[in-house]
């Protein structure tokens, strides 16, 4: 990323946006600080759903990014509108059925900018299980770090 121009905008979204994407907008927001190229970022994470929405990060979420040190601090659950597509250079879903919502949302997908987070790695096309029915909050947290760190290799970071 050396000599970068203009800050990388990138919106997770999963079902409700109280899982899998504000845990992806979390683990990528303390990676890129880490790393102390936060400033050349915007992360944020919506839900193509309603069900959720002004409600806080699930607790399991919470609590397996508190193992890691990291915050969820004020994070409520939004849904993703059309403006997100103009708005971020990278609409990331958890899995296909995300992807299918979104395209609703945001209509065709003319500048390619929706993925799925497990695209950035080698396993591209897999979806990341959803902890709110399988539980495992272990995996999930496993392959969205996969997931993070395959996009910030992808964008040169």
């Amino acid at each position: 990323m050396k000599g970068y121009k203009t800050m990388i905008k990138i919106l997770f979204v999963c079902h409700g946006n109280i899982c899998r994407s504000p845990m992806a907008e979390f683990v990528l927001k303390d990676m890129v600080k880490k790393r102390g190229i936060a400033d050349r970022f915007k992360i944020a994470s919506a839900a193509t759903s309603t069900e959720e929405i002004g409600n806080p990060v699930h607790h399991g979420t919470r609590r397996r990014l508190a193992h890691e040190g990291i915050s969820v601090a004020g994070k409520v659950a939004r849904q993703m509108t059309r403006r997100d597509y103009d708005e971020y250079d990278y609409l990331i879903g958890m899995d296909r059925w995300n992807l299918r919502n979104m395209e609703r949302i945001t209509g065709p997908d003319k500048k390619s900018k929706l993925s799925l987070l497990l695209d950035y790695t080698d396993r591209a096309g897999e979806e990341i299980a959803d902890p709110w029915y399988t539980g495992n909050f272990e995996e999930t947290y496993d392959d969205i770090v996969e997931g993070c760190e395959g996009l910030l290799k992808r964008l040169g970071c």
